[in-house]
């Protein structure tokens, strides 16, 4: 376990990195001995600072969704990270790849709440319930630690390797489609990357949202009204850069369309 100056010197690190657009060393690399415990310890006193700073929180990441996944980090279940305000585009925006250390794009939906969720003994029918709409979306991961040879607790620590998302326009309520099989054609500069299905995700894409609110009634916390909630890929990462444009096919909701700049 680390010790509490450790948890807020490597807060601090990694909250100068995402000033520098700079990657530390790994911190298991320094401290194999951390925990995942410790990790979200340090994205707490991350977030923490971030909102003291004056961003504002607007939801929740998901990660570690695919079973994939899960068995080529050993973690048996997903992990989480929080999104701030200044990080969520829309369809059609221009995104600066100046933001980010490195840039990689992922297929998911996101979900909107429209009554808080709490555990402990949410299920996905109760997620449905507190769900206002679906909506497609475009996950930007950006790490702030050297890549190779990291683990889960140095990804957990970067808040999850979340650095933006992009919304769509199309709103569907979960009772007006078959989410499970919403799909996602993945394409860079009119070259298709990658494909799947939104079953992908946990067997279905609001599986997540359950299991993070019973993960946050263990801190005592819940996921309030309003809150977005991206829930997971159904697709590899796919590396992009500048000048590049990205085009996902959702199908019936819709498509969502951006630059790097």
């Amino acid at each position: 376990m680390l010790t509490p100056e450790q948890i807020a010197r490597i807060a601090e690190e990694l909250a100068e990195a995402d000033r520098t657009h700079e990657l530390i060393p790994r911190i298991t690399a320094r401290h194999p001995d951390a925990t995942v415990e410790d990790s979200y310890a340090i994205q707490g006193v991350w977030r923490d600072r971030m909102i003291a700073s004056g961003r504002l929180l607007v939801g929740r990441k998901i990660g570690l969704t695919s079973r994939a996944m899960q068995q080529a980090t050993g973690i048996t279940e997903p992990d989480y990270g929080v999104m701030f305000d200044d990080t969520v585009y829309r369809t059609g925006d221009d995104i600066p790849v100046e933001r980010f250390s490195n840039v990689r794009v992922e297929v998911e939906l996101a979900f909107v709440l429209k009554h808080p969720l709490e555990g402990p003994d949410c299920t996905l029918e109760d997620a449905l319930a507190a769900i206002d709409y679906a909506v497609p979306a475009l996950e930007i991961l950006n790490s702030h630690i050297e890549l190779e040879g990291r683990t889960i607790v140095d990804t957990i620590s970067d808040n999850a390797a979340y650095g933006a998302m992009v919304l769509g326009d199309v709103r569907k309520r979960p009772d007006e489609i078959d989410l499970r099989w919403v799909p996602g054609v993945l394409s860079r500069n009119g070259e298709v990357e990658e494909t799947g299905v939104a079953a992908g995700v946990l067997g279905h894409p609001a599986t997540g949202v359950a299991w993070l609110a019973n993960k946050f009634h263990q801190h005592g916390a819940r996921l309030e009204t309003g809150e977005i909630i991206l829930a997971g890929s159904f697709t590899r990462p796919m590396w992009v850069q500048r000048g590049d444009s990205v085009r996902c096919d959702f199908a019936e909701m819709g498509v969502i369309e951006c630059r790097f700049v």
